[in-house]
C-alpha cells in the first residue's frame, strides 16, 4: 500500500515533536505529493465546497464593475494589472471579465495575472479562460507581481487557506495547542508550554478559550501593502472571517460539504481557518497603505447594486426568478453569507475613495 500524507505526517512527529496547526494545515493543503489543492481540490456542488463565485453570476459581475470604477478612479491608467489570488476554476475571473465588456478600455488596459500554486487548479483556470478577452499569465508568489504599472487585485476566501497557530489559556497560563501521535499511531491534539516570546492578546480570554494568530495572514497584509504602495492601486479581501479581536476555535475541514474530523484524513479535505481582518488590516497600515473599514459581505455588495442586478435577471428570466432570489438571499442574507462574510480594502493613494465601501 502508498504511504499516504497521514503516514508521513505521524512519522514526522515521532521524530521532530508535536506540530504547530498552522503548518499542519499548510502541510495538508499544499504537500506536492498528498496536499488537498496539490492534488485533490474539488470546488462546487458535486465537490467539497462552495464558494460565492460559484453561487451565482451576479457576483462575479460585481466585483468586475468593482475593478472598473476603481480603475476609472485610478485616472484610467493606459495599463493596469488585474491580479486575482486563489482563483478557485476561474469562474469568478470569467465573470469578472464579461462584465469588464461594458468598458472596451478597461480591457485593452489590463495585464491579467493569476496567482496559483495548484497545477490541478491552473489547468482548470486555463481551459474556463481560455475564450476569454484578456489571457492570463500565472505567477506562483505575490511578490512575482511587478510593480511598474497600478494595480486591482482580487482576493476572494484566500485568507481563510492562510493558517494560524492555535494557543489556549489555561489556569496554570498560556499553552500552544498542537498535533501530536497517539500509541496506535494516530493524530490527535496536546498542549505545549510556550517559551519565551508570547505576546498575549490585548482582550479578555477565559481560561480554555482558544486564540488564533496567523503569520501568515499578517504577513499576506504587509506584502499587499507593500505591493499596493508602490503600484498605486486596491486589493479587495473578500472571506469569511473576524472584524474584531476575539477568542474562539475556527479549524475546519470540509468534505463533500460536510464537516469531519481536520485529523482524521489528511490531505482529503479542504482545512480552513476564519480569515482575521484587524490582524491583517492592522499590518497593512504598518506596511505603509491605507485600509477601508471591514464591512459585511451583504452591504458590500448591495452597496454595488446586488439587488437591482437581480432585478433585471429576474425580468430578463422570469421563470428563473425563484433561483435568482435564492442566490441573491444566500450571498447577502445575514443568516447566509451576508453577515459572516466580510469586505475590506487594502489602497494607495490615500485620496482614492473606493466604491462599496
Amino acid at each position: 500500500m502508498a504511504e499516504t500524507l497521514k503516514d508521513r505526517l505521524v512519522r514526522e512527529i515521532v521524530l521532530t515533536g508535536p506540530m504547530t496547526v498552522a503548518d499542519y494545515v499548510t502541510r495538508c493543503l499544499h504537500d506536492p505529493k498528498g496536499g488537498y489543492y496539490a492534488t485533490r481540490p474539488a470546488l462546487g456542488e458535486g465537490g467539497d465546497f462552495i464558494t460565492a463565485p460559484l453561487i451565482s453570476q451576479m457576483f462575479g459581475e460585481l466585483i468586475g464593475l468593482w475593478a472598473i470604477e476603481t480603475w476609472s478612479r485610478l485616472g484610467a491608467p493606459e495599463r493596469v494589472r488585474l491580479v486575482e489570488v486563489g482563483p478557485g476554476d476561474g469562474t469568478l475571473m470569467s465573470d469578472v471579465l464579461r462584465a469588464a465588456r461594458l468598458v472596451p478600455g478597461f480591457l485593452q488596459a489590463v495585464d491579467l495575472i493569476l496567482i496559483e500554486p495548484s497545477a490541478p487548479l491552473r489547468a482548470e483556470q486555463a481551459r474556463r479562460l481560455a475564450d476569454a478577452d484578456v489571457h492570463p499569465r500565472w505567477l506562483s508568489a505575490l511578490h512575482q507581481v511587478e510593480t511598474d504599472a497600478p494595480v486591482i487585485l482580487i482576493a476572494n476566501e484566500v485568507l481563510d487557506c492562510l493558517p494560524a497557530r492555535q494557543f489556549i489559556k489555561t489556569e496554570g497560563g498560556w499553552a500552544e495547542r498542537r498535533i501530536g501521535v497517539t500509541d496506535n499511531n494516530d493524530l490527535t491534539f496536546g498542549l505545549t508550554a510556550i517559551a519565551d516570546g508570547f505576546e498575549a492578546p490585548g482582550f479578555d480570554v477565559e481560561p480554555g478559550q482558544v486564540i488564533e494568530i496567523s503569520e501568515q495572514q499578517a504577513a499576506f497584509g504587509r506584502d499587499l501593502a507593500t505591493m499596493i504602495r508602490a503600484a498605486s492601486g486596491a486589493a479587495l479581501l473578500i472571506d469569511y472571517g473576524r472584524s474584531k479581536p476575539e477568542a474562539g476555535d475556527t479549524l475546519q475541514a470540509l468534505r463533500r460539504h460536510q464537516k469531519v474530523d481536520p485529523l482524521s484524513t489528511p490531505g482529503e479535505a479542504d482545512l480552513t481557518q476564519w480569515a482575521d481582518f484587524p490582524l491583517v488590516l492592522e499590518a497593512a497600515v504598518r506596511g505603509g497603505a491605507d485600509v477601508t473599514g471591514c464591512i459585511a459581505q451583504g452591504a458590500f455588495l448591495k452597496a454595488l447594486g446586488i439587488e437591482a442586478r437581480a432585478q433585471r435577471l429576474m425580468q430578463g428570466r422570469p421563470e428563473a426568478a425563484p433561483i435568482i432570489q435564492r442566490q441573491l438571499d444566500r450571498l447577502t442574507a445575514p443568516d447566509q453569507m451576508g453577515e459572516l462574510f466580510k469586505a475590506a480594502a487594502i489602497f494607495s493613494p490615500r485620496s482614492l475613495a473606493l466604491p462599496g465601501f
